[in-house]
């Protein structure tokens, strides 16, 4: 079994932390180099609270990749850092994990062109969570039948990007098997700006901010006498990282950007 090389971006995060934990644990992974805004040049197993691993921090990504030599990078950071990162390995011979939402399409479709550029693989993962995957899935499915939809998606209050990148992800699943259509009544009329939600092709997204929520999202869809809500909760973040060790399996045989875990599922 070959050892795979992981440069992990944002190792202090939550999702971050996790990622350390699957990489220490994991038999043939390998930390080489951690990209992080603070603590340049040091060692991961000096700081505080972090595992044992003998990976040094870059705070300039460039450095870290010109420097380090790995196969793959895991980046768990923000949209905005996110695509920088995605970019910058791909430039480097490096297959990027990126579990970041948020990439606008004209992003993604740079990368994408960079990674035909490059003949190499990437994966970009709106949610690592296989149950979550499958919660679009189903709902794909469902789209067929019962065209009326909304979303609703709750997240954490740090969360960045809304929709989230899940959300827009199911609305776009669902658009591939669903006419557009505007739904509710026609004369609907809303008293305070923003209260149906987002209007995406006539289904309605809505994005809850709270403490004490990590990711949780239902599907509403509404038929004549009845409903059925396709409903996923994340209660841990370790629910995501069986999703981010098949990306980082599976990307290295891959010469093309895969957006979405469900393409990488039997």
């Amino acid at each position: 079994m070959n050892t795979v090389k992981i440069i992990l971006a944002g190792p202090r995060g939550k999702m971050g932390s996790e990622a350390l934990r699957l990489i220490e644990k994991t038999e043939n992974f390998e930390l080489v180099g951690c990209i992080d805004r603070k603590h340049n040049g040091m060692k991961l197993k000096d700081l505080e609270g972090f595992p044992a691993l003998d990976a040094e921090i870059y705070t300039n990504a460039e450095e870290a990749f010109q420097k380090v030599d790995a196969d793959v990078l895991i980046d768990l950071t923000s949209p905005e850092v996110g695509y920088k990162h995605t970019r910058l390995a791909l430039e480097n011979g490096v297959r990027p994990v990126v579990g970041t939402t948020g990439f606008t399409k004209e992003q993604l479709v740079e990368i994408e062109s960079l990674v035909e550029q490059k003949e190499l693989g990437a994966v970009i993962a709106p949610n690592f969570a296989v149950g979550a995957v499958l919660m679009m899935q189903f709902s794909k499915w469902a789209a067929k039948y019962f065209p009326d939809v909304e979303i609703i998606e709750k997240h954490h209050d740090q969360k960045l990007d809304a929709p989230s990148g899940t959300a827009v992800k199911t609305s776009e699943l669902i658009k591939e098997v669903r006419e557009a259509k505007n739904q509710g009544h026609p004369d609907e009329k809303e008293t305070i700006q923003g209260a149906r939600g987002a209007n995406d092709d006539g289904m309605r997204i809505h994005s809850i901010r709270l403490p004490g929520l990590i990711a949780h999202q239902e599907v509403i869809f509404g038929g004549t006498g009845q409903t059925l809500t396709i409903k996923h909760d994340t209660y841990h973040r370790q629910s995501f990282m069986s999703g981010v060790k098949l990306a980082v399996e599976q990307v290295q045989k891959l010469n093309v950007l895969v957006y979405g875990l469900e393409n990488l599922l039997e």
